[in-house]
């Protein structure tokens, strides 16, 4: 199934990744746009993919894209989860309770025009420790809180270690040892904070064509 390339002197391959996770985190929710030179059964794309790809990374599944909007318009927020080992949860509790009172939240990152300020709060929906909290990590014995944190997809983005850099500022919090960051969903945020699939509107039995 050969993918399709991009017209003019230096064709590049029609495969493009909607909000890629940061470096040095997990994902289970990751999506991509790839175009293909003939249609193709959207089974037979995921389990060509799937095989071509190194263990653990895993095609859950494989669509037609609806005609009109692109992938990255359907995606708006992400949900995350942030594991603290070393950091009991009513001691994330109080600090993720002054990030939240807080109208702003400044931090700062390195980009690629240099050192940035921006505020850290505006873009968080959701932020709370979840009831797993407290389960020993690693069976050793020590404390974890688990963070439940929702994000909108803003300019410049707000990445978990922006919130985590966030809850350093207003509240001293430094996990003793570096957090666990796995985003569990991305797509379109309700008005109830639900995460819908941006690929639910095009779930069908289609082969996959040129796009």
């Amino acid at each position: 199934m050969p993918v399709a390339y991009s017209q003019g002197f230096t064709p590049h391959p029609k495969i493009s990744y909607a909000s890629a996770a940061p470096t040095g985190v997990a994902s289970e929710a990751e999506f991509l746009e790839i175009g293909l030179q003939a249609p193709v059964a959207p089974d037979q794309l995921r389990s060509a993919l799937d095989a071509a790809l190194s263990p653990g990374l895993d095609v859950l599944d494989a669509v037609i894209a609806a005609e009109g909007t692109s992938l990255a318009e359907r995606i708006d927020a992400s949900r995350w989860r942030l594991e603290l080992p070393g950091v009991p949860p009513e001691v994330a509790g109080r600090a993720v309770a002054d990030f939240l009172a807080a109208g702003e939240v400044l931090v700062e990152r390195m980009t690629k025009q240099g050192r940035r300020s921006f505020d850290a709060r505006g873009a968080v929906v959701t932020f709370a420790v979840t009831e797993e909290s407290g389960a020993p990590s690693g069976g050793d014995g020590t404390p974890c809180a688990i963070l439940d944190l929702v994000v909108r997809q803003v300019t410049p983005a707000v990445r978990p270690d922006d919130v985590l850099s966030g809850l350093r500022a207003v509240a001293g919090l430094e996990p003793p040892v570096p957090p666990r960051v796995t985003r569990l969903a991305q797509g379109s945020l309700t008005l109830q904070g639900e995460i819908v699939d941006p690929l639910d509107a095009d779930r069908t039995d289609a082969p996959i064509g040129g796009r």
